[in-house]
């Protein structure tokens, strides 16, 4: 089973590690879209700390992660899906519901998020250092 998933995955934590175990444990090959820069910024209105080269190589290092790729566009995750062939596409529950539309050509789960912890959070406490 192909898994995919998609994140921004800057200032890696915990809860990262754990969304992307829990992925993979869902098929044998995973999959990992990363937010282009822009995308990252037309989302959140600031700039990942790191750049998207080192993010992609990042999420390479980690053993469970089979292949990652840029993520240009929300728009395109239904082409994402096909492209990559995927099963299963994977997201934090807090987009529930929220890709259900792509149900017609894979199944799609949900994970909980790890408590406690956000990379917006990090950053913050971080700037008041």
């Amino acid at each position: 089973m192909r898994v995919i998933t998609f994140g921004t995955f800057d200032v890696l934590h915990i809860g990262h590690i754990n969304i992307l175990e829990r992925s993979k444990a869902l098929g044998n090959y995973l999959i990992v879209g990363v937010s282009s820069d822009e995308l990252n910024f037309s989302k959140k209105k600031r700039f990942p700390v790191y750049s998207q080269d080192q993010r992609i190589k990042i999420i390479q290092s980690l053993k469970f992660v089979n292949e990652v790729f840029i993520e240009e566009s929300l728009e395109l995750k239904r082409h994402y899906l096909k492209t990559y062939s995927a099963n299963i596409l994977v997201m934090g529950d807090d987009w529930s519901s929220k890709f259900d539309e792509f149900k017609d050509i894979c199944e799609v789960r949900y994970l909980e998020r790890t408590p406690s912890i956000s990379t917006t959070e990090i950053i913050e406490i971080v700037k008041k250092i």
